[in-house]
């Protein structure tokens, strides 16, 4: 059945242009501490991973978006999930700080980007079909709906501060995405 269910998000994400996005509400996410809006449409998407535990169903999903919420409230003192987007394998989006809120994910980026992490750990394997379907909707959701600019930069999280995120597989995988730039 929840195969079914990723199947159709995919359908309907290329047929109606957005995915499937679960508000925070919908995972049983925390209201944020603080917010700040953010102008829009932004000039940049920034692509990460979680480097945690990868999940492909809904149930496991929230669960990986509840503890993503967690560390970086618990343990880093930010005021909120720092990605404005988090994608599973599902083929599902979790709303993060979402499409107008300034995220934490990617320094000096943060206020003219989007950033969309998928959970997992990527160094050795990409994300699956429909966690890359899903991440490439997002963005064309958001250049449709004027929150990001048609002629957007797509970055990975390793070109714009030290780090080897999103993984050195799937960083290889966006490098050919369009729009990218080193």
């Amino acid at each position: 059945m929840l195969r079914i269910l990723a199947v159709l998000a995919a359908f309907c994400a290329v047929t109606y242009g957005c995915p499937t996005i679960l508000t925070k509400s919908q995972w049983g996410g925390r209201a944020p501490t603080c917010r700040t809006a953010m102008a829009t449409p932004v000039t940049y998407v920034v692509i990460h991973h979680t480097e945690g535990t990868s999940c492909t169903s809904q149930s496991a999903c929230i669960t990986q978006a509840k503890n993503v919420q967690n560390y970086h409230m618990n343990s880093n003192g930010w005021c909120d999930v720092g990605y404005n987007f988090l994608v599973g394998e599902d083929g599902l989006v979790y709303e993060g700080r979402g499409w107008t809120s300034v995220g934490a994910h990617a320094p000096n980026y943060n206020s003219n980007s989007i950033g969309i992490s998928v959970f997992g750990s990527f160094i050795s394997r990409n994300p699956n079909t429909a966690a890359q379907n899903a991440v490439k909707s997002l963005i064309s959701c958001g250049v449709s709906r004027g929150y990001i600019k048609s002629a957007y930069i797509l970055k990975g999280h390793r070109n714009v501060t030290a780090t080897d995120c999103p993984g050195n597989t799937f960083y290889s995988t966006i490098t050919s995405w369009p729009r990218f730039q080193y």
